[in-house]
């Protein structure tokens, strides 16, 4: 299988070359040249036996097609189990039991899997750029960490993460770089796609991307949605629909791709923040990327999804089309916090920031008349965000061995300015 350029001005390349790459050279993202056409997948497999199953026709005749399976085995060692939640016919698919405690874990150890594959022989070290706005850092961090040829720099924004977010981005050291930038998540992305697309630093320091924008990251994704729905129709015989929070759109798209391969998803709502370019879109306004703005719910601040541009060309560019397929709803601070506070209460059930995004769009829903089976995609721990949730719920929030492992190492981030000659002087000296 070939991946090509959503911007249609670079020749197309494999699989191995696109996930090095990060970012094709036109400055798009890439996608596959056509997908595969849609089958029907076994339930009652492990999750990476469903991954190696669901991932097997974008990984033909590629160079790491043998050991695709070795890749999901080693990178899906931890579950994402489907619990059903206090209201009838809601479940929750928790994505957070990884190293990190985010959703992001699944993607980042797959893309190192990858990459260590892919630079066994390689003289100069890759460098991995990533922008983070909470979680997708700390995640790549851990999954590249001291492994060799490989190095990590990561840009998070100074302020906007939650404490515990920024403990974990910077208490590994090694092969990783943390910088606190002086700006918004936007910044930090315009910054790394600046750098993958400057050719004379790429000759000087090889670099390559694990945000949402890479392949990498992207596809794996699609594993754990086909997971849950495969074992919930087998049980059930029902299409399990889904709310899924959504900053930069990855984890979103890799719902909507897996159900465009036959995996057996109903409908797919989007979650936002008070970051409203998605919701205004669908509603019918144009696209219009804005600057973003900082909530409680972090992972989502993001004004400019770069995810946008691959969910239109899958959709060829028809925007009633894609307006038509999907709904986006917005959700401020004051109900994302009455959220997480009522559902404790009245429950017992307790969510991070951006879950509980997600809770309250299911909530609406249903109080619209909805239907179905419906499943929230929970995309971190709730310990991460302890500020923000231990006074909503009146409590301490047990942390997962994992976190709390991470939280015990020291931590040290660089200040760097949003400026792209600093970020340069970083990815030189990582090198």
């Amino acid at each position: 299988m070939n991946f090509i350029s959503t911007r249609n001005a670079s020749p197309a390349a494999r699989l191995s070359a696109a996930i090095a790459a990060g970012l094709a050279p036109d400055g798009g993202l890439y996608v596959p040249e056509r997908l595969p056409e849609p089958r029907e997948l076994a339930p009652g497999a492990n999750l990476a036996e469903t991954a190696t199953d669901l991932l097997r026709p974008f990984f033909a005749s590629d160079g790491l097609e043998g050991e695709l399976a070795s890749i999901c085995k080693a990178a899906f060692d931890f579950p994402a189990p489907l619990k059903p939640l206090a209201t009838p016919r809601d479940h929750v698919l928790e994505l957070f039991h990884g190293p990190t405690a985010a959703f992001k874990d699944f993607g980042a150890r797959f893309l190192a899997q990858c990459l260590t594959r892919l630079r066994r022989d390689e003289g100069k070290p890759l460098t991995i750029l990533v922008a983070t706005s909470g979680d997708t850092g700390a995640a790549v961090a851990a999954a590249f960490h001291k492994q060799p040829g490989l190095r990590v720099v990561v840009l998070y924004p100074d302020g906007r993460v939650s404490p515990r977010q920024a403990h974990q981005l910077g208490c590994f050291g090694d092969n990783v770089t943390a910088l606190r930038v002086a700006g918004s998540f936007d910044d930090c992305q315009a910054l790394v796609k600046q750098a993958l697309n400057d050719a004379a630093l790429q000759a000087q320091a090889p670099l390559s991307s694990a945000n949402s924008i890479s392949l990498g990251r992207l596809l794996p994704q699609m594993s754990y949605y086909a997971h849950a729905a495969l074992a919930h129709r087998a049980a059930t015989g029902n299409a399990l629909n889904f709310v899924i929070p959504t900053g930069n759109l990855g984890n979103a798209l890799a719902a909507i791709l897996a159900r465009a391969l036959g995996v057996p998803l109903g409908r797919i709502v989007l979650a936002t923040n008070a970051n409203r370019v998605l919701p205004d879109y669908f509603a019918g306004g144009e696209y219009a990327p804005q600057a973003s703005v900082a909530t409680i719910a972090n992972a989502m601040d993001v004004g400019a999804p770069s995810n946008f541009e691959r969910l239109r060309r899958l959709y060829r560019g028809d925007d009633a089309a894609l307006r038509a397929a999907f709904a986006s709803a917005s959700v401020d601070d004051a109900t994302i916090r009455e959220v997480i506070a009522r559902r404790f209460r009245e429950h017992g059930e307790i969510f991070c920031p951006h879950t509980a995004t997600a809770i309250r769009v299911l909530e609406d829903l249903r109080t619209a008349g909805e239907g179905g089976d419906w499943a929230v995609a929970a995309t971190a721990h709730p310990a991460k965000f302890e500020s923000v949730v231990e006074p909503l719920v009146g409590k301490a929030v047990d942390v997962p061995p994992a976190l709390e492992e991470l939280l015990q190492r020291p931590a040290h981030a660089e200040p760097m300015a949003p400026s792209y000659e600093a970020l340069k002087e970083y990815v030189v000296r990582a090198n």
